[in-house]
């Protein structure tokens, strides 16, 4: 169990809720002016804690996107939403998931813990759901024996970059396409992982810049925590500062 904001956010909701219900159950009503100050505040403070968890916990939940491994799907300081119920309904903190909705699809894009330490939230595509065998040579990807086609979109140099273009390329993850990055010169990593059932292969589409599944495994099902939907907003100092641009912008 991790002492993050959302175990924070909870405990400070059930204070709040225990104090108010326990002056409501035990204490003679008494004129405002003679109610102590805790009881005004968790009075105050319950009800808006308790909508912010309930939102944050099953419907949605902002992130802001720290790195380039997304590229150029999500670029450095994207804050996106991302749905909580796409995959099932989980307890805040305990992550126990309490109802079954959908299942994570290849080709989405999913914010998970990562497995090596569950504190950090990774984003990432799903490019190997139960039962494919994935497959990785370099710049090449082999989905159940399938090549995966590509198409040159021309060079990519987003407004933070010191570096030579990206080369942008459009890949079919078999019915699903998106946008990729590979970089010119640079060797990737070679191997091959057949899926067992309830994990998930990640990997960035930023394909020669992202620590992804190809060097630390897979996702278990129980690190899942949403499936991403749209940019709400942008704003890098480092980089571009305010890109209104990129409001709105469809996870795809």
């Amino acid at each position: 169990m991790d002492f993050d904001l959302e175990f924070l956010l909870v405990t400070a909701t059930a204070v709040t809720g225990i104090i108010w219900l326990l002056y409501a159950l035990f204490t003679k009503k008494k004129a405002a002016e003679d109610e102590s100050v805790l009881l005004e505040y968790a009075r105050s403070f319950f009800p808006v804690l308790l909508a912010v968890l309930l939102l944050r916990s099953f419907v949605a939940e902002p992130f802001r996107i720290p790195s380039g491994s997304m590229l150029p799907t999500l670029e450095i300081g994207d804050f996106i939403l991302v749905n909580k119920f796409a995959y099932g309904l989980r307890l805040p903190v305990l992550h126990t998931k309490i109802l079954e909705v959908g299942e994570p699809q290849r080709g989405d894009v999913v914010v998970f813990r990562y497995p090596d330490n569950p504190s950090i939230d990774y984003i990432k595509r799903l490019v190997g759901v139960p039962g494919d065998v994935v497959s990785w040579n370099d710049k090449t990807l082999i989905v159940n024996g399938v090549e995966l086609n590509r198409i040159l979109q021309g060079d990519y140099i987003r407004p933070d970059q010191r570096t030579p273009p990206s080369i942008h390329l459009k890949e079919d993850l078999l019915g699903v396409t998106h946008d990729i990055l590979v970089t010119p010169g640079r060797v990737g990593p070679t191997g091959s992982q057949t899926i067992p059932a309830g994990h998930y292969l990640m990997m960035g589409d930023n394909r020669d810049n992202s620590n992804d599944g190809r060097m630390w495994g897979l996702v278990p099902e129980a690190n899942i925590v949403g499936k991403a939907t749209l940019v709400w907003m942008h704003m890098n100092w480092g980089g571009d500062g305010f890109n209104f641009s990129r409001i709105g912008n469809k996870m795809q």
